[in-house]
């Protein structure tokens, strides 16, 4: 799961609103972006949240706080078909599908329509069963951490791996759960220790902060994989979309992405190839302070440290040219070579 460039997944999670011709267009919304994935959720509702069970304080304040969360969740359910068209979908617009598998059922009913890694949430990350069930798989997986301890991560990564997932296949994506998130609680710095933590799993950023100075930042920090939520409008009626990135913010992320990936290089400190052409501009070089006869000795009166446009011998040299001899004539000005 470590990777050259930066895994981006365009978040659509549940912004399509049950309705497929939307769902339709955030895929070409993420693929036109130049995202590598975009990414739907999956679940039953009766399978994860009791009829009586209230909705976060930001989804009563984006959906309304007389609906139950259960009622909220089954009109944005997906069926094994609506899957299978979408992604049919992703495949013509040349981007993977990816979908959060929210109980044992949905992750089963993935896998058979092929998904190729297996997206942990994180409010399944202290459910047993589920990480044993997933664990089992043998399978990629990306995992989100929001609302954890390190001591919880480490014990589900326990789990995972113990039921036969190996670690150099998960990514840990650092996340906070609150939408939008403050920039207060991004914490950033929390990546960096997950991957001091698992030094044999890839780290990436779950972002749920407004704007994209978070995702990034991210990057610049090491990020392996972002992951943002996007929608078409946030006006629209629904949970996520107040959280989530417009079409052209979700372009203008990636390109801030690509553009860090470009700026980071290799970590070697040495001349770039734009800049080699100035070392013999912006650098100093020995030239003759006067004329100098040839036998004459180099020293610090006759030889000078000036730019010349033109290269010749380092100042740093200096010692090992004073006290030599000029091998011929130099006019005041000109470049000293031994």
């Amino acid at each position: 799961m470590k990777r050259e460039s930066v895994f981006i997944i365009a978040e659509a999670g549940v912004n399509h609103n049950g309705d497929m011709a939307l769902a339709h267009r955030l895929i070409e919304v993420a693929a036109k972006a130049g995202a590598d994935a975009v990414k739907f959720q999956t679940f039953k509702a009766k399978e994860i949240v009791t009829a009586e069970a209230q909705k976060a304080t930001y989804q009563k304040e984006t959906s309304g706080a007389e609906e139950s969360q259960f009622s909220m969740l089954k009109k944005l359910e997906l069926d094994t078909g609506a899957h299978t068209d979408l992604i049919a979908h992703a495949q013509k617009h040349d981007i993977e599908f990816l979908s959060t598998p929210f109980d044992t059922d949905s992750l089963d009913m993935l896998l058979e329509l092929g998904i190729s890694t297996i997206k942990v949430p994180s409010g399944e990350i202290t459910n047993l069963p589920y990480l044993r069930h997933a664990g089992s798989k043998g399978m990629p997986m990306i995992i989100s951490t929001g609302m954890t301890t390190l001591e919880e991560v480490e014990a589900a990564v326990s789990v995972l791996t113990e039921e036969g997932a190996s670690a150099n296949d998960i990514t840990l994506l650092h996340c906070n759960t609150q939408y939008p998130t403050p920039l207060e609680d991004a914490n950033l710095k929390a990546m960096e220790t997950l991957a001091r933590t698992f030094p044999e799993c890839a780290v990436g950023y779950s972002d749920h902060t407004s704007g994209i100075s978070c995702p990034v930042a991210a990057t610049a920090m090491g990020a392996s994989v972002i992951e943002k939520h996007f929608t078409l409008d946030k006006t629209m009626e629904g949970p996520d979309h107040a959280a989530s990135l417009d079409p052209d913010e979700l372009t203008a992320m990636i390109s801030g992405i690509r553009d860090i990936e470009k700026a980071l290089g290799d970590g070697t400190k040495q001349p770039s190839p734009s800049e080699q052409e100035n070392i013999n501009i912006a650098r100093r070089f020995l030239v003759a302070a006067t004329s100098i006869a040839a036998g004459e000795i180099f020293t610090k009166t006759n030889v000078v440290a000036k730019r010349t446009g033109q290269g010749g011998i380092s100042p740093m040299q200096w010692d090992d040219v004073m006290q030599q001899t000029a091998p011929r004539d130099f006019q005041a000005g000109e470049v000293i070579e031994l």
